[in-house]
């Protein structure tokens, strides 16, 4: 079985992402230092809230640039929510960096008649690129949203799954090498996001080999 840290800065949602996975037979171990990390096969970085202030506890427990060497040597990273916002290089809703991971930047979700922000409610997956966490050819989850900010990648291969917002389409999935992360709760997304959390546990195990 594979060890998964779950990054604990204050920011997170910890008790439901843990549940989630101890329903899946999978325990998650806490990290909040640097040296938690050589205990760890793979990673998971949740968050809830801003971005500055969310960046400003990750700096201080020290992981920033582990984080980053984390996926330079493309070890497993699943970011969820603000996680995944804070893989970005910046963000409107701030002025601090992030961590830089993936190129581009997040942006407050547009004005749309017939939508309220922060969108909040379930919507449908649909996949642009190929992700382990996603199955090829099968009917595409419903999962839950609860966000006013949306990351906008600058390479579209970054770009694993989008949702509809309005006139247009929200990222909703993000995946480069091994890091990946999602801008819906799994955690909270019933049988569905089970399914996705368990498919990654299952990547994981199988080596975490990169789709073609």
């Amino acid at each position: 079985m594979q060890t998964i840290g779950l990054i604990d800065y204050g920011m997170g949602n910890l008790h439901s992402v843990q549940t989630s996975f101890k329903r899946l037979g999978q325990p998650l171990i806490q990290v909040r230092h640097p040296r938690d990390l050589e205990a760890c096969d793979a990673l998971i970085l949740p968050g809830v809230g801003a971005f500055d202030p969310a960046m400003e506890k990750l700096h201080s427990t020290g992981l920033v640039q582990h984080l980053r060497s984390w996926h330079d040597n493309k070890r497993p990273l699943l970011g969820i929510c603000l996680g995944l916002q804070l893989l970005f290089e910046r963000s409107d809703e701030g002025s601090i960096e992030g961590l830089g991971l993936f190129e581009g930047e997040v942006q407050r979700l547009p004005d749309q008649q017939g939508e309220r922000i922060p969108h909040m409610g379930w919507g449908q997956l649909r996949p642009q690129q190929p992700c382990p966490l996603l199955v090829e050819g099968e009917a595409q989850p419903w999962v839950y949203f609860v966000h006013s900010y949306a990351a906008v990648p600058n390479k579209t291969a970054d770009l694993a799954a989008t949702v509809s917002f309005g006139q247009g389409e929200a990222t909703a999935m993000v995946w480069s090498d091994r890091t990946g992360a999602c801008q819906f709760h799994p955690e909270k997304s019933a049988k569905a996001g089970a399914r996705l959390l368990k498919q990654w546990i299952g990547w994981l195990q199988s080596g975490a080999q990169l789709p073609q």
